[in-house]
């Protein structure tokens, strides 16, 4: 399911010492860089800044962020940075927008498990000193605040176990108050943000064979209502997160000038996980591979990075 290729048995010590080699002198060995990050796990990602510290007493981070620039210097950051710290980065620069993209609040709060979600909640508030629903509540207002922070905060049961009487009478209610174009209703909210994925998924399923028609397609309306925006963001994160995410990274590359923000954000947040089954829906639906539409979209050591985590090297 992941792309990332990584060794079984590495020492942090030997690459902490390629590392500090490749940023020594005049230029930086960005190929060098890569060839060590871009092949380790988040577990020898942390291994070797640790040891680098101990060797340099100097934080990785830091030195990488000086010698490096530009989109390569972003994806490398978001990279080098343990899941939950990256997720509260990504967190925090989507909320401080100008703009808030709150898309990747609902992103991370939906797919991402239970645990993993808690881990970022006490991420972002050791790096920010303030909690994440604190800035979400901030940044937000009305019925999209009361999902996002209902979103954020959720805790949801993480088992298989569904109940079948329970999804068709919520299938039901979410269908009643879609069709009166109540969507910040009281109950959708609540069913979307305390029900388990599994539960949400069988709900989701019994709606479309009662209807003939996925939740989806049914939450549509004014285009420039954000709350209904980001409702539908949460289905499809919550229903199908691999759907989701392809259609993220179609929209980064095919838009006029790549989203490099998007693009970035789901393969650095997925090449551990699931990205291989991601690119083959790419795949699939765009009769192109997903490294290839990277490829022709991205350039330089940037390009690079991505398609090292990818799984497939420039």
């Amino acid at each position: 399911m992941a792309t990332l290729n990584a060794p079984d048995h590495t020492s942090a010590v030997e690459d902490a010492e390629k590392l500090h080699k490749a940023c020594k002198g005049w230029g930086t060995d960005e190929k060098a860089i890569i060839s060590v990050l871009g092949h380790r796990d988040a577990a020898q990602r942390k291994q070797i800044r640790l040891a680098y510290e101990e060797l340099y007493q100097e934080d990785l981070i830091k030195r990488l962020e000086s010698e490096l620039s530009g989109d390569f210097e972003k994806a490398m950051y978001r990279w080098i940075l343990d899941p939950a710290d990256r997720d509260a980065v990504l967190a925090n620069v989507a909320i401080r927008k100008l703009s808030p993209d709150h898309h990747v609040i609902v992103e991370i709060a939906c797919t991402r498990s239970p645990e993993e979600l808690l881990a970022v909640r006490k991420a972002y508030q050791a790096r920010y000193k303030r909690s994440l629903e604190e800035d979400v509540a901030a940044h937000s207002k009305g019925d999209t605040r009361m999902l996002l922070v209902a979103l954020v905060t959720a805790f949801r049961y993480d088992g298989e176990e569904i109940n079948t009487r329970l999804a068709n009478s919520e299938a039901k209610i979410l269908h009643e108050a879609i069709q009166d174009k109540k969507f910040n209703h009281e109950e959708v909210i609540r069913i979307l943000t305390t029900r388990s994925k599994m539960q949400l998924m069988a709900t989701f399923n019994r709606y479309r064979d009662d209807h003939g028609t996925s939740i989806t397609k049914h939450l549509q309306g004014d285009s420039d209502d954000k709350f209904l925006a980001v409702l539908r963001t949460a289905v499809r994160c919550l229903n199908d997160p691999k759907k989701y995410f392809e259609k993220v990274l179609r929209s980064s590359i095919r838009r006029m000038g790549t989203d490099e923000d998007a693009l970035t954000r789901v393969i650095v947040t997925r090449a551990e996980k699931d990205l291989n089954d991601i690119k083959e829906l790419y795949h699939k639906r765009n009769s192109v591979p997903l490294d290839q539409a990277v490829a022709k979209d991205t350039s330089g050591d940037y390009k690079a990075l991505l398609l090292t985590l990818l799984g497939k090297e420039d």
